[in-house]
Protein backbone atom coordinates (compact mmCIF):
# COMPACT_ATOMS: atom_id res chain seq x y z
CA UNK A 1 0.00 0.00 0.00
CA UNK A 2 2.73 2.49 0.97
CA UNK A 3 6.24 2.64 -0.40
CA UNK A 4 7.91 4.50 2.43
CA UNK A 5 9.87 1.89 4.43
CA UNK A 6 12.36 4.49 5.67
CA UNK A 7 9.57 6.64 7.15
CA UNK A 8 8.14 3.61 8.93
CA UNK A 9 11.58 2.56 10.12
CA UNK A 10 12.21 6.03 11.55
CA UNK A 11 8.74 6.06 13.11
CA UNK A 12 9.35 2.65 14.68
CA UNK A 13 12.69 3.81 16.06
CA UNK A 14 11.12 6.97 17.46
CA UNK A 15 8.30 4.91 18.99
CA UNK A 16 10.77 2.56 20.69
CA UNK A 17 12.74 5.53 22.00
CA UNK A 18 9.52 7.04 23.35
CA UNK A 19 8.58 3.79 25.04
CA UNK A 20 12.02 3.52 26.61
CA UNK A 21 11.75 7.12 27.84
CA UNK A 22 8.34 6.36 29.35
CA UNK A 23 9.64 3.19 31.00
CA UNK A 24 12.61 5.11 32.41
CA UNK A 25 10.39 7.89 33.73
CA UNK A 26 7.97 5.43 35.34
CA UNK A 27 10.82 3.44 36.88
CA UNK A 28 12.30 6.62 38.31
CA UNK A 29 8.94 7.68 39.78
CA UNK A 30 8.46 4.21 41.25
CA UNK A 31 11.81 4.32 42.99
CA UNK A 32 11.09 7.82 44.32
CA UNK A 33 7.79 6.60 45.76
CA UNK A 34 9.39 3.51 47.30
CA UNK A 35 12.17 5.65 48.77
CA UNK A 36 9.63 7.97 50.39
CA UNK A 37 7.72 4.98 51.75
CA UNK A 38 10.89 3.39 53.19
CA UNK A 39 11.86 6.69 54.86
CA UNK A 40 8.36 7.01 56.31
CA UNK A 41 8.46 3.45 57.64
CA UNK A 42 11.90 3.88 59.22
CA UNK A 43 10.84 7.10 60.94
CA UNK A 44 7.57 5.51 62.07
CA UNK A 45 9.36 2.50 63.56
CA UNK A 46 11.85 4.75 65.38
CA UNK A 47 9.04 6.86 66.82
CA UNK A 48 7.05 3.77 67.80
CA UNK A 49 10.04 2.30 69.64
CA UNK A 50 10.60 5.57 71.51
CA UNK A 51 6.90 5.83 72.40
CA UNK A 52 6.80 2.20 73.49
CA UNK A 53 9.82 2.67 75.71
CA UNK A 54 8.34 5.79 77.32
CA UNK A 55 4.98 4.08 77.87
CA UNK A 56 6.69 1.04 79.41
CA UNK A 57 8.59 3.28 81.83
CA UNK A 58 5.33 4.99 82.80
CA UNK A 59 3.56 1.66 83.33
CA UNK A 60 6.40 0.31 85.43
CA UNK A 61 6.17 3.36 87.68
CA UNK A 62 2.44 2.99 88.48
CA UNK A 63 1.39 2.30 92.03
CA UNK A 64 -2.07 0.72 91.58
CA UNK A 65 -4.50 -0.70 89.01
CA UNK A 66 -6.41 2.57 88.61
CA UNK A 67 -3.24 4.45 87.70
CA UNK A 68 -2.28 1.61 85.32
CA UNK A 69 -5.59 1.94 83.46
CA UNK A 70 -5.32 5.72 83.43
CA UNK A 71 -1.86 5.56 81.83
CA UNK A 72 -3.04 2.91 79.35
CA UNK A 73 -6.10 4.97 78.41
CA UNK A 74 -4.04 8.11 77.96
CA UNK A 75 -1.98 6.33 75.30
CA UNK A 76 -4.95 5.27 73.15
CA UNK A 77 -5.70 8.66 71.60
CA UNK A 78 -2.10 9.57 70.65
CA UNK A 79 -1.51 6.09 69.23
CA UNK A 80 -4.63 6.30 67.10
CA UNK A 81 -3.69 9.77 65.88
CA UNK A 82 -0.22 8.57 64.92
CA UNK A 83 -1.69 5.61 63.03
CA UNK A 84 -4.02 8.02 61.28
CA UNK A 85 -1.16 10.36 60.36
CA UNK A 86 0.83 7.39 59.03
CA UNK A 87 -2.12 6.29 56.88
CA UNK A 88 -2.48 9.79 55.49
CA UNK A 89 1.21 9.97 54.63
CA UNK A 90 1.09 6.58 52.87
CA UNK A 91 -2.00 7.71 50.95
CA UNK A 92 -0.27 10.96 50.02
CA UNK A 93 2.82 9.13 48.74
CA UNK A 94 0.63 6.78 46.71
CA UNK A 95 -1.44 9.64 45.30
CA UNK A 96 1.65 11.66 44.37
CA UNK A 97 3.27 8.67 42.69
CA UNK A 98 0.05 7.89 40.82
CA UNK A 99 -0.23 11.49 39.67
CA UNK A 100 3.35 11.42 38.40
CA UNK A 101 2.62 8.16 36.55
CA UNK A 102 -0.44 9.68 34.92
CA UNK A 103 1.42 12.84 33.99
CA UNK A 104 4.30 10.90 32.40
CA UNK A 105 1.97 8.54 30.55
CA UNK A 106 -0.25 11.34 29.25
CA UNK A 107 2.75 13.32 28.06
CA UNK A 108 4.22 10.29 26.34
CA UNK A 109 0.91 9.32 24.77
CA UNK A 110 0.40 12.83 23.40
CA UNK A 111 3.88 12.79 21.84
CA UNK A 112 3.42 9.35 20.26
CA UNK A 113 -0.02 10.35 19.01
CA UNK A 114 1.40 13.50 17.43
CA UNK A 115 4.12 11.49 15.68
CA UNK A 116 1.68 8.86 14.40
CA UNK A 117 -0.67 11.50 13.01
CA UNK A 118 2.26 13.29 11.39
CA UNK A 119 3.46 10.03 9.83
CA UNK A 120 -0.03 9.18 8.54
CA UNK A 121 -0.43 12.66 7.08
CA UNK A 122 2.97 12.47 5.40
CA UNK A 123 2.36 9.02 3.97
CA UNK A 124 -1.16 9.81 2.80
CA UNK A 125 0.04 12.85 0.84
CA UNK A 126 1.77 10.51 -1.56
CA UNK A 127 -0.64 7.60 -1.34
CA UNK A 128 -1.47 5.96 -4.66
CA UNK A 129 -4.82 6.61 -6.28
CA UNK A 130 -7.58 4.32 -5.00
CA UNK A 131 -6.16 4.02 -1.48
CA UNK A 132 -8.47 6.66 -0.02
CA UNK A 133 -10.59 3.98 1.69
CA UNK A 134 -7.55 2.53 3.45
CA UNK A 135 -6.32 5.96 4.46
CA UNK A 136 -9.74 6.88 5.81
CA UNK A 137 -9.95 3.59 7.73
CA UNK A 138 -6.49 4.19 9.24
CA UNK A 139 -7.38 7.71 10.32
CA UNK A 140 -10.66 6.47 11.83
CA UNK A 141 -8.82 3.75 13.74
CA UNK A 142 -6.37 6.29 15.15
CA UNK A 143 -9.22 8.62 16.10
CA UNK A 144 -11.08 5.77 17.83
CA UNK A 145 -7.96 4.72 19.72
CA UNK A 146 -7.48 8.31 20.92
CA UNK A 147 -11.10 8.53 22.05
CA UNK A 148 -10.74 5.22 23.90
CA UNK A 149 -7.59 6.38 25.63
CA UNK A 150 -9.19 9.67 26.65
CA UNK A 151 -12.19 7.80 28.10
CA UNK A 152 -9.87 5.40 29.94
CA UNK A 153 -7.92 8.34 31.38
CA UNK A 154 -11.10 10.09 32.48
CA UNK A 155 -12.45 6.93 34.12
CA UNK A 156 -9.13 6.30 35.89
CA UNK A 157 -9.07 9.83 37.28
CA UNK A 158 -12.64 9.45 38.53
CA UNK A 159 -11.74 6.15 40.21
CA UNK A 160 -8.73 7.72 41.92
CA UNK A 161 -10.87 10.62 43.15
CA UNK A 162 -13.48 8.19 44.49
CA UNK A 163 -10.81 6.18 46.33
CA UNK A 164 -9.35 9.33 47.87
CA UNK A 165 -12.81 10.48 48.91
CA UNK A 166 -13.61 7.11 50.50
CA UNK A 167 -10.25 7.08 52.27
CA UNK A 168 -10.85 10.55 53.68
CA UNK A 169 -14.32 9.52 54.88
CA UNK A 170 -12.93 6.39 56.53
CA UNK A 171 -10.17 8.38 58.21
CA UNK A 172 -12.72 10.88 59.49
CA UNK A 173 -14.91 8.12 60.92
CA UNK A 174 -11.90 6.42 62.48
CA UNK A 175 -10.83 9.70 64.10
CA UNK A 176 -14.29 10.26 65.56
CA UNK A 177 -14.47 6.70 66.87
CA UNK A 178 -11.01 7.01 68.42
CA UNK A 179 -11.92 10.25 70.17
CA UNK A 180 -15.08 8.69 71.56
CA UNK A 181 -13.20 5.61 72.75
CA UNK A 182 -10.50 7.77 74.32
CA UNK A 183 -13.09 9.90 76.10
CA UNK A 184 -14.87 6.78 77.36
CA UNK A 185 -11.58 5.27 78.57
CA UNK A 186 -10.66 8.48 80.36
CA UNK A 187 -14.10 8.60 82.02
CA UNK A 188 -13.79 4.98 83.12
CA UNK A 189 -10.28 5.55 84.50
CA UNK A 190 -11.41 8.63 86.41
CA UNK A 191 -14.31 6.74 88.03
Amino acid sequence: MFAFPEQFSNATKANLESQFALFSALTSKTFEGVEKLVDLNINTVKAALEDSSATTRQLLAVKDAQEFFAVSASQAQPAAEKALAYSRQVASIAADTGAEFSKAAESQFAEVNRKVISLVDEVTKNAPAGSETYVSALKTAISNANAGYEQFTKTTKQAVEAIESNLNAAVSQFTQATRKAGAAANSAAAA
